[in-house]
């Protein structure tokens, strides 16, 4: 019973107060016609025992219906918006007015909103400062690196991928997407790196001379480094551009992260998630084409700022005036644009070994996996809809469109970039972030209780994960 929620927990509660009112009456009409001891009565008693029965279902059903409308969906919200100020960074004040029938709950919960807004902006403030100065810190490592003709790049010892800078993501993205928490060994062959791991093992020493070859077969001479205290090691190889930017990408919290043996107990911030969305020429994935896809990563519970997939596809057909009236795409934007199957082949690798989020993602993925049939890739990604992750954190009965639960969660969608794929992505992946603290809030902390959850909620979209 624990496990049932707020809203059927009250209709079984309704239903069995219906049912027992019913039988209540009917031993009650039968013992009258077993007192009237006359057998011509019992059509009178069986009447009005049909009457009484559908009358009693009948108000016990319309009392349960307001209940439901105007406490337990309220009850419900009112959770939901509470959890989002508590795990899902939502500093918005709280909407009292869908709660106006539950007395002073909702504007008591408001104030504790509000204060806990006050003590997390004061919080957020020491934040500000002290990530301010690391901001300086990073601008100054930035500002050195750019000095240092070398390629620099961080791996952990589980040989995942924890920082790079520019020049490193030329050298990655010769082979395969720069990705943060992807395998070194995607771009690298292993046997250079183990062996220059191997002889500082022997020898002692913290630094060697390495020659990396790529997966496609080019060399870079330079220095293999290892960290103290079991960090993994740094690789420092000669540069593609010595004058050109050097960016950096990273995040030092995946130093200790190790790959996940078993998905399903993987904690939901231990996951890289590769969040997506497409633009089509229709609405019909059977017949329509896509027309651009955009996406970004989420990694370590952060958006990653440098990673992100924004191309636009030439569906070789004509974009009908009504679909490029809702993307702003046109023919001539996507005249030199790649096709289907190479924009398909290209976000294939760049989703590689995530899990796949989109609000509404049977749409977007039937287009995919029709592509990738062609060209022999299967997207057997695990996947997250938004639209699920909606219906478990804010009830079925709440409305679960990206504009609805992006302003849930306090996420503003800038009009210029609504409706593009980018856009749409970004948006998303900040739902997500925002859903992830809400849902290790309510104690679905690991993938495989998430999915349990959403499951519950397959009447509203289908999930796409197979056991």
């Amino acid at each position: 019973m624990d496990r049932l929620g707020l809203r059927l927990r009250i209709f079984l509660f309704f239903a069995a107060l219906g049912l027992g009112a019913v039988a209540v009456a009917t031993v009650g009409l039968w013992m009258g016609y077993r007192q009237a001891d006359d057998p011509g009565a019992l059509s009178p008693f069986i009447s009005a025992g049909l009457v009484a029965g559908f009358g009693i279902l009948g108000l016990t059903a319309a009392i349960w219906l307001l209940f439901d409308e105007n406490v337990a969906k309220p009850v419900e919200r009112l959770a939901a918006d509470l959890r989002a100020r508590a795990h899902g960074g939502v500093s918005r004040d709280l909407d009292v007015s869908r709660a106006r029938y539950l007395g002073d709950l909702a504007p008591a919960a408001s104030a504790l909103s509000r204060q806990f807004g006050s003590a997390t902006l004061d919080a957020a403030e020491e934040v500000a400062r002290r990530t301010a100065d690391l901001a300086a810190e990073k601008a100054q490592l930035t500002s050195i690196l750019t000095d240092i003709p070398l390629a620099v790049m961080m791996v952990n010892p589980a040989h995942q991928i924890v920082l790079y800078d520019g020049q490193t993501a030329e050298l990655l993205e010769a082979e395969a997407p720069a990705r943060l928490n992807a395998p070194l060994f995607d771009y690298l062959k292993e046997d250079p790196v183990r062996a220059a791991l191997a002889d500082l093992e022997d020898t002692g020493a913290r630094r060697a001379p390495i020659v990396a070859e790529t997966r496609s077969g080019k060399f870079y001479s330079g220095h293999l480094r290892k960290l103290g205290d079991g960090r993994g090691y740094m690789l420092v190889l000669e540069p593609l551009s010595p004058d050109a930017e050097r960016p950096l990408t990273y995040d030092f919290g995946l130093i200790h992260a190790e790959p996940s043996k078993d998905q399903r107990n993987a904690p939901l911030k231990s996951l890289t998630y590769v969040v997506f969305d497409t633009e089509t020429t229709g609405l019909d994935p059977d017949t329509d084409e896509i027309v651009q896809i955009g996406a970004v990563r989420v990694v370590n519970g952060r958006i990653v700022e440098g990673e992100r997939f924004d191309i636009l596809v030439n569906p070789d057909r004509p974009i009908p005036p009504g679909s490029t009236k809702v993307h702003g795409i046109s023919d001539d934007m996507v005249a030199a644009a790649p096709g289907v199957e190479e924009a398909t082949r290209r976000f294939h690798a760049f989703a590689a070994g995530s899990v796949l989020v989109a609000h509404n993602a049977p749409f977007d993925l039937a287009f995919l996996k029709r592509y990738g049939s062609r060209i022999g890739l299967v997207f057997d990604h695990p996947v997250l809809d938004t639209v699920l992750l909606s219906a478990v954190l804010f009830g079925g009965s709440a409305t679960h469109t990206l504009d609805a639960l992006a302003e849930s969660l306090g996420v503003d969608i800038e009009d210029a970039v609504r409706h593009t794929a980018i856009g749409d992505a970004l948006a998303t992946a900040e739902v997500l972030v925002g859903c992830v603290g809400m849902l290790e809030g309510r104690g679905y902390g690991t993938f495989g209780r998430v999915l349990t959850e959403v499951r519950k909620h397959e009447r509203i979209i289908q999930d796409l994960n197979q056991d």
